[in-house]
């Protein structure tokens, strides 16, 4: 019998060290209030446009601003990059724009783009058609699945590098899976947990054109376990949604909602207008 090694048993090399995650982007949703608005004079107005106007060098690979409704926030900056402190460092930028007191962080979540596990492959895509009645090895039915294949990779692109669409409304919102018993998420076997995503899918696609959505996943890096991104060409869609989708099983019985930001694509000169921090034009 051989002696065993001195070294121990042979193990693969570590991963590099790296800030880059292996698939996907992080990102961060960030949420200000103006506090003392008589610091906010025309040295910091220039600072906050720059911050959230970076150069080409510190800019991040996506970057959009809104105007927050309701008192939760005067507005709203969503930050996506391969560096999570290319992310941050946006939000750092727009911190240290004004004196202490004049912009206020109320609320963030950092998270990183994923495809999830839920989403169909090509196989799994023709049994769920042959499932919903079409019949197996028909015309239709290949067809179907052909577009889907065709379709498949830069649907998986949208999710991981999504690009931003420039649409008037949006709305974020954290969620989690439930945990409570009789509604375990966690406990629930795969098979029918994907059941559950399908329908809740299916449900989504209705407002295709209407409606871009946006999953990240903050498990093991902030609060919830999910982040929400919705993109409206009407603030009337994202209602629509939201309560139709409601009514899926995965969403009726499994989910738990955080608070829900809604905000309003505008640009800096924007944002100080609407808050009163520049002058409105005349009417």
């Amino acid at each position: 019998m051989n002696a065993p090694s001195a070294t121990g048993p042979s193990r693969s090399a570590p991963p590099p060290n790296s800030l880059t995650p292996e698939n996907g982007w992080h990102c961060g949703h960030y949420f200000y209030r103006f506090g003392d608005r008589g610091l906010l004079q025309d040295e910091a107005k220039a600072a906050l446009t720059a911050a959230l106007n970076p150069a080409a060098a510190e800019r991040p690979e996506r970057l959009q601003s809104y105007i927050v409704t309701g008192h939760k926030a005067d507005f709203g900056v969503m930050v996506m990059d391969p560096d999570p402190l290319k992310v941050n460092a946006v939000h750092q930028a727009v911190l240290s724009s004004a004196p202490n007191g004049a912009i206020e962080p109320t609320w963030s979540f950092v998270s990183l783009s994923e495809i999830s596990e839920y989403v169909p492959s090509e196989d799994r895509f023709r049994e769920n058609l042959i499932r919903e009645g079409m019949a197996p090895g028909s015309d239709e039915l290949e067809a179907r699945v052909r577009g889907y294949a065709e379709r498949l990779p830069l649907m998986n692109h949208q999710r991981i590098k999504p690009e931003f669409p420039d649409w008037p409304a949006a709305c974020f919102y954290p969620m989690n899976k439930s945990r409570v018993v009789g509604a375990n998420w966690f406990t629930t076997p795969f098979s029918h947990r994907r059941e559950l995503m399908a329908e809740h899918a299916r449900s989504g696609i209705a407002f295709a054109g209407r409606v871009s959505q946006l999953i990240t996943v903050g498990v093991g890096l902030d609060d919830w376990e999910w982040m929400v991104t919705l993109w409206a060409r009407n603030p009337q869609y994202l209602k629509d949604i939201v309560y139709a989708m409601r009514f899926d099983e995965a969403s009726a019985k499994y989910a738990e909602f955080g608070p829900f930001y809604t905000g309003y694509r505008a640009g800096v000169d924007e944002i100080l207008r609407h808050c009163r921090l520049a002058d409105t034009p005349a009417s």
